[in-house]
C-alpha cells in the first residue's frame, strides 16, 4: 500500500482511537476508572437493584467492546509503521481500499472474512 494511502488511514485510525477516548471518559465520568464508575452506579441505584444490574452489565459490556475496538486500531497502526497494513492476514491480498474506508481496522479481505463468517469461527473484529 502506497504511503500516502497508508498516510491517510493512519490519521483516521489516530481521530477514531481519539475519539473512542474521550467517548470512554465521558461515559465514566471524566477520569475516574472503571471500578468507580461501577460503584458509583451502584450507589445511585435508588432502591431499584435490578435496573442498576442491567444498567451495571451494559456499561460493563460496552466498555469490552471499546477496550476491544481500541485494541483493533492499535494493531492496525502497528501494521501501518511495520508496512503490512492493507493486506489480509489470511491469504496477503490487498485489501480494497473501500473497505479499509468502511473499516480501517480490517484484518481481511472480504472473501477470507466472508468465509469466517459463514464457518461460524474466528475472532469478530469489530466494526469501528
Amino acid at each position: 500500500m502506497s504511503t500516502s494511502i497508508s498516510d491517510t488511514f493512519g490519521l483516521q485510525l489516530h481521530q477514531l482511537r481519539n475519539d473512542l477516548l474521550a467517548q470512554v471518559r465521558a461515559q465514566r465520568g471524566g477520569s475516574i476508572g472503571r471500578a468507580e464508575a461501577a460503584a458509583d452506579t451502584r450507589e445511585s441505584d435508588g432502591g431499584d437493584r435490578a435496573q442498576a444490574d442491567a444498567e451495571r452489565d451494559l456499561k460493563i459490556a460496552l466498555g469490552e467492546r471499546e477496550s476491544a475496538e481500541l485494541v483493533a486500531i492499535d494493531a492496525a497502526l502497528r501494521r501501518i509503521a511495520d508496512g503490512s497494513y492493507g493486506l489480509c492476514i489470511d491469504c496477503g491480498v490487498t485489501i480494497s481500499t473501500a473497505r479499509l474506508h468502511a473499516n480501517p481496522a480490517a484484518l481481511r479481505c472480504v472473501a477470507c472474512q466472508a468465509q469466517i463468517e459463514q464457518a461460524g469461527g474466528g475472532v469478530a473484529v469489530p466494526r469501528l
